[in-house]
């Protein structure tokens, strides 16, 4: 089984660094607008992406700048705000997303568009979106149902190409 689950892992990785390649390129930006111009990244993740906050703040090479986020109050303009949860739909994220909106503070989220939605999404309120495109578990079982869905794995792979690409933006920056 851990053979399939590897798999199917690579390949939604592989999805996610070609689909949403743009995505990490601009959702970094504008989370280095932040470092470069004296604010903080600050990471709020929601349930099991709390996993994301965790390494982004307190991991072995932290994201620049890097903050969890405690309220949202705090904030400066020149702050951004990273938005992890597992789908785009979480009430508390969206809550999060429209209250940075009408502060007019950026952020970037990361999370799944379910295929229908009804409702508020982070997709509209937030200024990058990074989708991670993970509807169901990824080992198929005997009665036809999966298993094995590795929501906080995902999002830290999506956050990590966000981070490496915020350190490559913030080095240029820096030896202009």
């Amino acid at each position: 089984m851990l053979k399939i689950f590897m798999t199917q892992l690579s390949g939604v990785f592989k999805k996610i660094a070609s689909d949403e390649e743009f995505g990490l390129e601009d959702g970094a930006r504008v989370l280095a607008q932040a470092v470069v111009g004296d604010g903080h990244v600050y990471v709020a993740g929601f349930a099991e992406m709390k996993a994301v906050v965790a390494e982004a703040v307190y991991g072995a090479e932290p994201l620049i700048g890097a903050r969890e986020l405690e309220a949202v109050t705090a904030l400066k303009d020149v702050d951004r705000v990273l938005i992890v949860s597992r789908s785009s739909t979480d009430v508390a994220a969206v809550e999060l997303a429209k209250q940075l909106q009408d502060r007019g503070i950026g952020a970037v989220g990361i999370s799944t568009v379910p295929k229908r939605v009804d409702g508020e999404s982070l997709t509209d309120l937030v200024d990058i979106h990074i989708d991670l495109q993970l509807y169901q578990g990824l080992i198929p079982d005997e009665d036809g149902s999966r298993f094995g869905y590795p929501s906080s794995l995902v999002a830290l792979f999506a956050y990590h190409g966000l981070a490496f690409t915020v350190r490559e933006i913030v080095r240029e920056l820096e030896e202009e």
